[in-house]
């Protein structure tokens, strides 16, 4: 089995790193020259998964010709994945697949590229972040849940790879999965790039916690109108519990309020290190995927009459701090806090 892993940032660097390690036969893609001759270097540095330690690893700045590979691993950023996609495909196997690792919902793109058939979806449930080119850090514990489209079946060989990583669930509802997923990282990578710090920090603040909640409270009720059946990912948040009632929106110290900042508090805790990839990329001059996780609440939510107020000053937000005309940093939270809390 041969695998492709598209992108050599936090998770496609963390992900190649451990498949490298146990043997398996893997080839990361990047375009940016500065990860490549690092890797090249020094192996990939990895931290925060045991001892740390290099591993080497083939990483290549040029699709191999003539190679073909059994699964192509997506590891870009969603803006990325398109591209990355079309760049992968005359490499993928006939009998091979895709597998979408982004943030989003990004498998229906994936799919009008690839086919239905060979794209598999992969909710990753743990973190990375690459402070420096060539060095990954992983920055929370986890592992994916597996989905295929239509009625095809996931691999076998793909979830026992990915096992290295981390535990593999196999879902037959992906899209309750994904949205799920979309609805925290609507909240917590938005947050954090206009925070600018790491989960843990910004979750102490009270006020953070109420746009987290609002933000997702949101998500649910689009997704609940897309006659989308959501679900937990890897036992972290029951978003249909965590969508705000209005009794709780209207009285802040309701018994249901509190538990629910309770439970943000654990996840801040669990999460404390994680960072925004989205602040990574705009660091890196990158497109941030806004678009692709608040984007889609708002887009979706108007298409469907329901107000998403929250994600849409959150969606501004990150656009302002992506073209350098607001920095991020508490004072730009409280801002935005002072657009969508209510009052008093």
């Amino acid at each position: 089995m041969r695998l492709l892993v598209m992108g050599c940032g936090g998770i496609g660097g963390v992900a190649t790193a451990l498949l490298a390690e146990t043997g398996h036969d893997v080839t990361a893609f990047t375009t940016n020259a500065a990860i490549a001759d690092a890797c090249d270097a020094r192996g990939l540095q990895l931290r925060g998964d045991g001892a740390p330690r290099a591993i080497r690893a083939r990483v290549v700045r040029e699709m191999p010709p003539g190679e073909r590979f059994d699964f192509v691993l997506l590891c870009t950023q969603p803006p990325q994945v398109e591209d990355a996609a079309r760049a992968a495909l005359p490499a993928l196997a006939d009998d091979g697949a895709m597998v979408c690792l982004q943030n989003g919902l990004c498998e229906s793109r994936v799919a009008a590229i690839a086919g239905e058939r060979r794209t598999v979806g992969a909710v990753v449930a743990w973190g990375a972040a690459m402070p420096e080119p060539g060095l990954y850090e992983r920055t929370a514990s986890g592992g994916f849940a597996l989905g295929a489209l239509g009625d095809a079946a996931v691999p076998e060989e793909l979830a026992g790879a990915l096992e290295v990583i981390g535990p593999v669930e196999l879902t037959h509802n992906l899209a309750g999965k994904r949205w799920s997923k979309l609805a925290i990282n609507a909240a917590i990578s938005s947050l954090g790039t206009i925070g600018g710090d790491r989960l843990g920090a910004l979750l102490q603040h009270r006020f953070v916690r109420r746009l987290a909640l609002e933000i997702m409270t949101e998500c649910v009720l689009v997704a609940r109108a897309s006659r989308v059946r959501l679900e937990k990912v890897a036992g972290t948040i029951d978003l249909e519990w965590m969508a705000l009632t209005e009794d709780e929106r209207r009285a802040a110290g309701s018994p249901g309020l509190v538990a629910k900042h309770a439970m943000l508090l654990a996840v801040g805790f669990r999460y404390r290190r994680m960072r925004s990839s989205m602040l990574a990329a705009i660091e890196r001059g990158r497109t941030p995927a806004v678009d692709f996780l608040n984007g889609e609440v708002c887009d979706r939510g108007r298409a469907r009459s329901i107000a998403t107020p929250a994600n849409d000053a959150a969606r501004a937000f990150v656009w302002e701090i992506a073209r350098g005309a607001r920095a991020s940093g508490t004072a730009s939270l409280r801002d935005l806090a002072g657009v969508v809390l209510p009052r008093g």
